[in-house]
């Protein structure tokens, strides 16, 4: 069975690490959103990426929920004694791959070479290849203006209410290579728990992918990122009351319009409606095996 999983970081890349536990080697493509990406004290970051490089590669801290076990932090502290700036916080072994990567992108490696070389290297068996190679940013509208989506997320603790968001680069981008392939030759596409607006939003807002998705001869299924109209961390909750009126399955599926045809939900947020038929199982990915339980069911939701 050959398995696309569309996702962000965290819970998203649990989500995969789920489904990777499920199907076979070689069986699972995870396409990673790449808006999050940010230049850093001289470095591309590609925060989505890495998180998914490191859940499927058990590198990941499980503490945190972000960045590697074992971290430490001591180049960053002495950037900032030299008067670098510390609010992005990257730890000394994250540090050798944002090296590694930068030095592979400036030769004139692409993001997806780079990112595949760095697949292979940590042991892990199914790809991580990015949105596209081409330069896309997501930017948050606020009340106070325009600004990158980490410095609104990180540096600002993404307290500023979202009027808006913008995926700058988007329109003129093109599917990595094996992108729009893994799409056509899946037997089931599947959209993880990440957050529709800054997750998926930007993979999706990639026409050729957004083209892919809606000619698709196999089921798409989408799992809802909140439980009982909460999310289990991040900002969606009060995302969606602003920008689509609530916090429903329903508004969670309009975010996916014309691109699923099932949405997973938790029991909590029963009773429930919405434009498509909605699978209900518990969704909270407390640990390994609830991270299998969930990609059974929406792997079982999307071969129905």
């Amino acid at each position: 069975m050959n398995v696309v999983v569309l996702s962000g970081g965290g819970g998203g890349a649990r989500f995969a690490r789920g489904v990777y536990d499920v199907v076979g080697p070689g069986e699972l493509t995870v396409i990673g959103n790449v808006g999050d990406d940010l230049e850093f004290l001289g470095l591309h970051v590609s925060p989505d990426l890495d998180s998914l490089l490191y859940t499927l590669a058990g590198l990941l801290d499980e503490g945190r929920r972000w960045g590697r076990a074992g971290e430490t932090w001591n180049a960053l502290a002495a950037a900032g004694e030299w008067g670098g700036e510390t609010w992005f916080r990257l730890g000394d072994r994250d540090l050798g791959l944002h090296l590694v990567r930068s030095e592979a992108l400036r030769s004139g490696r692409s993001l997806a070479e780079v990112t595949a070389e760095l697949v292979r290297r940590a042991g892990v068996s199914a790809r991580i290849v990015p949105a596209t190679n081409d330069r896309l940013r997501t930017h948050v509208l606020t009340e106070t203006g325009r600004v990158s989506f980490q410095e609104w997320f990180v540096g600002r603790g993404h307290e500023d209410e979202v009027v808006a968001i913008e995926y700058e680069g988007a329109e003129a981008a093109s599917p990595a290579p094996g992108v729009v392939e893994a799409i056509e030759e899946a037997d089931a596409v599947l959209l993880a728990p990440s957050n529709p607006f800054l997750s998926i939003g930007p993979i999706v807002a990639v026409p050729g992918i957004r083209t892919a998705l809606e000619r698709r001869t196999v089921r798409c299924v989408a799992v809802s990122p909140l439980i009982g109209g909460a999310a289990v961390t991040g900002p969606l909750a009060r995302m969606l009351s602003r920008m689509s009126g609530g916090t429903a399955p329903r508004q969670v599926a309009g975010c996916y319009t014309g691109l699923i045809d099932a949405l997973v939900i938790d029991e909590a947020d029963v009773p429930a409606e919405a434009d498509v038929p909605l699978v209900v199982d518990s969704t909270l990915m407390a640990d390994r095996a609830a991270e299998r339980r969930v990609a059974e069911v929406a792997l079982e939701a999307a071969c129905a």
